[in-house]
């Protein structure tokens, strides 16, 4: 091919070796709207399923009839699945996993933070409504309801309600040495048992994957810890603002960009409390709403 040789030795330059190598890093380790990765939005759709009250329970049964996995659990990550699925829908969407107060602080005011309705708080609402409205289409509802565990479960993970400039600790990058490994997206970024990641993704996979156990194993173990009287809140504005108010309280935010086991289990307790928090208020919203 005439000119192939020359293209060829331009392309690898060392220089545009390595540019290209970090651009590739970068995308990689950024998955931007996740929250709790699969095994914390399974762990809060097992939990709250547990909680239904028999009307809602069998609500829940009509409505996901003919899903692969017609539980909360087995259609919990289907919000982030459209990624890959219809990526159309996942772009109108994305903007309902999350809200950033631009005014700082944990102050969130709705009409400033949430333009249009495109934030996980008033995302919660509109698909409350839907599932809680008979005339709606069936196929409607269903899909209100998978939004729904979806979205409570984001908006209790704290990197989801801050108010950092930095995509939700997606610009914040960490050096992870840890023995577990990645998820598929970003095997790559794993070398000699240190990881190339940010701090996002710590919060999505990371500190409940240290754990080391599977969905309902770690649900059952969970199970066992009461949630305490706070967590009948059913305003998911208040939901956002104990998550933007632990990012200080609880100095999610390292003080450097390496990390180890250490971080990751002093951190896990507040996980698995909001673990826990997400799957109490979703199963006492479902039960309001359809139950």
């Amino acid at each position: 091919m005439p000119g192939y040789p020359a293209r060829m030795a331009l392309f690898f330059r060392p220089r545009m070796r390595r540019a290209l190598l970090l651009s590739l890093l970068l995308a990689a380790a950024s998955p931007s709207a996740w929250a709790w990765g699969a095994l914390g939005h399974r762990m809060v759709g097992e939990l709250a399923e547990r909680q239904l009250d028999p009307k809602a329970k069998a609500e829940v049964a009509v409505l996901l009839a003919g899903e692969p996995d017609p539980t909360l659990a087995g259609v919990a990550n289907w919000a982030d699945e459209l990624r890959g699925s219809d990526p159309d829908r996942f772009r109108q969407t994305s903007r309902w996993h999350y809200i950033n107060a631009q005014g700082g602080g944990c102050a969130f005011d709705v009409a400033r933070d949430c333009p249009d309705g495109n934030c996980v708080v008033a995302a919660i609402e509109q698909q409350r409504r839907i599932l809680g409205d008979p005339s709606q289409p069936l196929a409607a509802r269903r899909d209100a309801l998978k939004f729904l565990v979806h979205f409570v479960g984001d908006v209790h993970q704290p990197m989801h309600a801050g108010d950092r400039d930095d995509a939700g600790g997606n610009k914040y990058q960490i050096s992870l040495r840890t023995p577990i490994q990645p998820e598929a997206y970003a095997r790559q970024n794993y070398v000699d048992g240190v990881m190339g990641t940010n701090l996002h993704a710590i919060w999505d996979y990371y500190v409940l994957a240290s754990r080391g156990l599977e969905f309902r194993d770690y649900a059952d173990r969970l199970q066992e810890v009461p949630v305490p009287a706070q967590a009948d809140d059913a305003d998911p504005l208040a939901w956002a603002k104990e998550s933007c108010g632990l990012i200080q309280s609880r100095q999610l935010y390292p003080s450097g960009h390496k990390l180890d086991q250490r971080y990751l289990e002093a951190q896990r307790p507040l996980a698995e409390q909001r673990i826990r928090e997400a799957a109490h208020r979703l199963a006492l919203l479902l039960n309001q709403t359809i139950g």
